[in-house]
């Protein structure tokens, strides 16, 4: 098996990883729509987890406001997920050992087990506390978890431009 540095400098090798990174529009295109995409994801998540902590839209029923805004959300996560690969093979060595990637990643990997854990564990029982009842500790967690979480995904990629090596 190859080492991963091996392997992603193949990657970066490819003709499409090329053509991204020497075009003079296409990274900062790609750049602009990941960065879109992923306000959006942010924007949307976050109406969801304020209404899930207590702070926004508290007349609206959680299931209203999740089955409005989750497929938005994921149409703008799979935008973003490809425009996101697409960038990092262009200099994919180079991101695979910058810390803001990492850092990214693992925030992300961690939003993906909250979100597992909302969905699998504590949605199923929203029709008891959905409307006019308290939210239960276990959703606000989750809630809470998601936003913060997004947010230093957002500072996490902030951080990617000013430690390139």
């Amino acid at each position: 098996m190859l080492p991963i540095t091996e392997l992603l400098g193949w990657l970066e090798s490819t003709q499409l990883a090329i053509y991204v990174s020497q075009s003079p529009s296409v990274f900062p295109a790609l750049e602009m729509v990941h960065v879109t995409a992923t306000t959006l994801i942010v924007g949307m998540i976050a109406i969801v987890d304020l209404r899930l902590i207590g702070i926004g839209a508290k007349s609206s029923a959680i299931t209203d406001i999740y089955r409005d805004v989750i497929p938005l959300t994921w149409g703008a996560f799979v935008v973003a997920a490809i425009t996101g690969g697409l960038l990092f093979i262009s200099q994919a060595v180079q991101y695979y050992a910058n810390i803001g990637v990492r850092m990214k990643f693992s925030l992300l990997a961690l939003i993906a087990v909250n979100m597992l854990v909302f969905r699998w564990i504590i949605y199923p029982g929203i029709s008891k506390w959905d409307r006019d009842t308290p939210v239960p500790f276990a959703a606000k967690l989750a809630g809470a978890i998601s936003l913060i979480s997004w947010i230093s995904v957002v500072a996490a990629a902030r951080w990617i431009a000013y430690l390139m090596l």
